[in-house]
């Protein structure tokens, strides 16, 4: 009697947390140096905040794709906290050392005793750490240098039923990028199931090249306005057919422009009726524009609204409101045409009718001062 063959089962889901960029104990140069302490405080509760996440979502493995730290020189408290909540996290780490933390014999990583679930890539050259119990393969390498050359040239991972997974810091479509330079072609044979980056702060989505799966996270914490709006890790879901990201938002503050145009009305009042109510939580830069009368006392703004937020910064990007109607009555060619104009305006019956003829001082002015004059013609 045939032996009967025992039904495999099928792999269940890996679940990853990405992420990249934390850039601990940046200097946040652009904030008031108290400020500037609150923020690097709260990037270092980032770390808490991405522990609790693994326990909340299952989390199988986490990758982080380079610049955890901002240099290789953090403070005690950053250190303090860095280990206890890698150790905390419970399940395998993978460090891929990026341009920022780079990895060295005089770097933070190499003098530093790691929790035992921590594993950090040290060197250029790919290094596989297998995880049989998990059957997937966690490749990577670092950064030896500010800069790098590219790592992942004629990479290819065997084909098996483990998943291949990649922590790597470096930038696609830069062929001549200092950054680990990574070719898309280069992704497409390299065999692997998803290759977690870093570097690029801003967050990507899903990419493909052919069937391998790739992302950015971009950072999780904005640091200056170059990085505003929602920022977040990824969740990651991945079986040998599928692969899901779903973001995370984990920031404490965000960094957010905002432009008001103060056009026939208070400064302070368009800039209240704009901002919304949580606004102090985060670092707002607001731009004024549109036309005034005279240029917004910018002190006097930030005096009344300052409070609202938990930092502020106002640009005024307003121009002059000159009146059509400025030099009518004037005994020069530019005054007769103006009066009589203004005459005809004050006498129109209409809205369209007053709209005509301002359509046609603007005409009349252009050409007197040889400008060329733009208006929309919506009816064509």
């Amino acid at each position: 009697m045939p032996s009967r063959r025992k039904r495999e089962s099928p792999m269940r889901e890996l679940r990853i947390l990405h992420a990249a960029d934390l850039h601990l104990d940046s200097p946040f140069q652009a904030l008031p140096g108290d400020k500037a302490a609150i923020r690097r405080a709260e990037q270092r509760n980032l770390l808490s905040r991405l522990a609790a996440l693994v326990a909340e979502e299952r989390i199988d493995l986490v990758l982080l794709s380079g610049d955890v730290l901002d240099g290789n020189n953090p403070y005690y408290e950053t250190c303090e906290q860095l280990l206890q909540c890698l150790g905390a996290m419970a399940v395998p780490v993978f460090i891929a050392p990026g341009n920022h933390d780079y990895y060295s014999a005089s770097s933070f990583y190499a003098r530093t005793r790691l929790p035992e679930n921590v594993h950090v890539f040290t060197g250029k050259e790919i290094e596989c750490i297998p995880l049989t119990q998990l059957q997937v393969r966690v490749y990577g390498a670092a950064f030896n240098d500010r800069h790098s050359e590219a790592m992942l040239t004629g990479f290819q991972a065997p084909q098996d039923q483990f998943l291949n997974v990649m922590c790597m810091h470096g930038e696609t479509d830069r062929p001549k990028s200092p950054y680990n330079p990574i070719c898309e072609s280069d992704i497409e044979t390299s065999g692997l199931d998803y290759l977690a980056l870093g570097h690029i702060h801003t967050a990507s989505g899903l990419q493909k090249a052919g069937k391998v799966n790739y992302a950015w996270p971009g950072c999780p914490e904005g640091r200056g306005f170059d990085e505003t709006g929602d920022k977040s890790v990824y969740i990651v879901t991945l079986t040998k057919e599928h692969c899901e990201i779903t973001p995370r938002s984990v920031a404490s503050r965000r960094y957010i422009a905002l432009k008001v145009d103060v056009t026939g009305t208070d400064p302070l009042l368009a800039i209240n009726t704009a901002v919304p109510e949580d606004a102090d939580k985060d670092i707002y830069r607001i731009t004024l524009c549109g036309e005034t009368e005279e240029a917004p006392n910018l002190a006097v703004l930030h005096a009344a609204l300052e409070d609202l937020f938990f930092e502020l910064q106002l640009q005024d990007a307003t121009t002059i409101y000159q009146s059509i109607w400025a030099k009518a009555g004037e005994d020069t060619l530019r005054g007769l045409f103006l009066e009589k104009l203004r005459r005809q305006y004050d006498e129109a019956e209409s809205e369209t009718e007053r709209m005509r003829i301002e359509s046609a001082v603007r005409w009349g002015l252009a050409a007197l001062d040889n400008r060329e004059e733009v208006v929309s013609h919506e009816d064509q």
